[in-house]
């Protein structure tokens, strides 16, 4: 299978204001992690599974707690990425390098990098299992695997990125050609997808279509696109409050929404893309494209899909409110990997690693946890190269805005915090 089908990620597309809520983090120094090991020992007090946002926010928090030297991160990847700077790439307002760091430089100061992949759990005896059978215990494990890409569950890919006129934000190895599409772009229709599955920001798939639309329009192109958002969902977002606002503009905007339509086949040579109508079952209908941006199906990891740790649906199961596993209370989860019921953002692992943070204090004192996760996301809607809806909402998709003003409103402040605040302080401060 090729890369692209396989990648796993654990950092999402979309961050918030999680950064300006002073109650979800706290500075540290800057120092970096020099001398990156294998590991040195089988047993650690406490075991992070995934070097993503996750991962990393919880190692920092932890070895404040356990020393450097009584934990470690499992992450085989040599590079960090944080994706919620993808959109911008693949509207061509962003530098892919921009996203990229490598591991190492990220990874907690003194604390353990093994550089290997988890392959199976064993919370009944406290241990992992790594790719060359190596057994690691421990007291404490915070999972943090992330969530993984299928794009192979779409007929005719990941090959059909051989060709041109097709993207995707979501991989690091096909966000460029999203760009390179939108640029080449002639006349014809122009079709964005969302796939029939959980997914990590749920905004991200129609973010690129504002870009694409505001480029087109800018270089003379708009009345010859017929840009169409075909989404498995009922619904354009979850949120009824940024769902009219988002409804407005798409109506302003000429841009058809079609409901219930999910991708189940890309012929990228003959430029025809096959969507199932799941209000009709068996009914297909094949949309011709002179631009595709593809939204791959996602899912938990494969070490956790029938593991002992993860619900029926392969997703690790934790208390919603205080990410402590169900069953193993010295284990706990965060981020995609989770049944948390609420969307899979940057911003919401910010959140939770607050919460996670006091959870586990008071579980290593032998008392009940208290503080509470609200289910607390947020995804920047942009809606253009200098506009940006800041949708921030809670488990009962009910608005938690950070500002005193509508948030619901395309705002110029609202995208430069996207696009230039944010990522400064994701690596200077969440990852911290």
């Amino acid at each position: 299978m090729s890369a692209i089908g396989i990648v796993s990620s654990r950092s999402c597309l979309c961050p918030g204001v999680w950064l300006l809520k002073p109650q979800m983090h706290k500075m540290s120094s800057f120092g970096l992690h020099t001398a990156a090991r294998c590991a040195a020992k089988d047993y650690y007090e406490v075991l992070v599974l995934g070097g993503g946002t996750g991962g990393i926010a919880m190692s920092a928090r932890m070895k404040r707690k356990v020393g450097a030297g009584n934990l470690a991160v499992i992450e085989p990847s040599k590079t960090h990425y944080y994706q919620p700077l993808w959109t911008l790439v693949g509207g061509g307002a962003k530098q892919l390098a921009a996203s990229a760091r490598s591991t190492d430089s990220v990874m907690p100061k003194g604390v353990e990098w093994i550089k290997s992949r988890v392959t199976a759990l064993d919370p009944d005896k406290n241990c992992v299992w790594l790719e060359n059978d190596t057994k690691i215990s421990y007291r404490y494990l915070i999972i943090a695997l992330g969530i993984s890409l299928h794009f192979e569950k779409i007929k005719g890919l990941p090959e059909g990125f051989d060709h041109p006129k097709i993207g995707s934000n979501y991989s690091v190895h096909t966000v460029e050609k999203t760009w390179k599409a939108i640029q080449e772009f002639k006349e014809g229709n122009a079709l964005f997808t969302f796939p029939n599955t959980p997914v990590k920001c749920a905004g991200a798939p129609q973010k690129i279509m504002y870009l694409s639309e505001a480029y087109w329009r800018k270089t003379g192109k708009r009345s010859k696109a017929n840009i169409m958002f075909n989404t498995s969902l009922g619904v354009i977002f979850g949120v009824k409050k940024y769902a009219d606002a988002l409804l407005d503009i798409v109506k302003e905007r000429n841009i058809a929404v079609n409901y219930k339509y999910n991708l189940v086949e890309v012929r990228a040579d003959k430029q025809e893309a096959v969507f199932e109508k799941l209000d009709k079952p068996g009914v297909t209908e094949v949309h011709q494209y002179e631009m595709l941006h593809v939204t791959p199906p996602m899912g938990p990891p494969d070490v956790l899909i029938n593991s002992p740790v993860s619900d029926g649906s392969g997703w690790v199961d934790v208390d919603k409110e205080t990410l402590q596993h169900k069953k193993y209370p010295n284990v706990f989860g965060i981020g995609d990997c989770t049944n948390l019921p609420t969307s899979k953002t940057a911003a919401a692992v910010a959140a939770q690693s607050g919460v996670l943070d006091k959870t586990i204090s008071l579980v290593m004192k032998n008392q009940l946890p208290a503080k509470k996760y609200d289910g607390y996301t947020s995804c920047p809607l942009v809606t253009g190269y200098n506009k940006v809806i800041l949708a921030e909402f809670d488990y009962d998709a009910q608005p938690l805005e950070t500002f005193p003003i509508d948030q619901s409103k395309e705002r110029t402040t609202m995208y430069h915090m996207k696009a230039d605040m944010m990522p400064f302080l994701y690596w200077n401060a969440l990852l911290k």
